[in-house]
C-alpha cells in the first residue's frame, strides 16, 4: 500500500515531545493517608462515602442507617463462623453500606466499629 503523501512530517511529529524531553508522567503526591479496616469503612471494592477525601476506591457508598431490630453479632466477616468483634442490641443505630445476600456491612454507631450482621436484622431507619 502506498502512502498518500498528505500527512506532514510536522503534523506526524506535534503529537511527539521536543527531542531530549520525555513525556511528563502522572504521579501520586502527597502523604497516604493511613486508614483502619476496624474503624474505616473501606475494602478494595468499596468506601463509604465520608471517607472520599481521604481514600481511593472503585465505588463508593452513601451510609443507610437503620435500627437494628434484635440483638444481633457485629462480625469480622460475612460467614458465620467470623469473629465476632461487639454485640449490637436491638435499637442500636446499624450505617448499611451494602447489601448482600444474608449480610449487610457497614458502621455499628455506637462502637464505631466496622463489620457484617445478619441483613435480617435491620429495621426502620432511626428518625422514621
Amino acid at each position: 500500500m502506498q502512502n498518500s503523501g498528505t500527512s506532514s512530517q510536522e503534523e506526524t511529529s506535534a503529537s511527539l515531545p521536543p527531542k531530549g524531553l520525555t513525556h511528563k508522567r502522572f504521579a501520586l503526591t502527597g502523604v497516604s493517608a493511613h486508614v483502619d479496616p476496624r474503624v474505616d469503612a473501606v475494602r478494595g471494592d468499596l468506601a463509604d462515602i465520608r471517607l472520599a477525601d481521604r481514600v481511593f476506591a472503585p465505588h463508593y457508598a452513601v451510609p443507610m442507617a437503620r435500627r437494628v431490630s434484635r440483638s444481633v453479632a457485629l462480625r469480622l466477616g460475612p460467614k458465620a463462623d467470623s469473629e465476632v468483634i461487639a454485640e449490637l442490641n436491638a435499637g442500636e443505630v446499624f450505617e448499611a453500606l451494602e447489601l448482600a445476600g444474608l449480610n449487610a456491612w457497614g458502621v455499628a454507631a455506637t462502637p464505631g466499629l466496622v463489620g457484617y450482621i445478619e441483613a435480617n436484622a435491620l429495621g426502620e431507619a432511626p428518625d422514621a
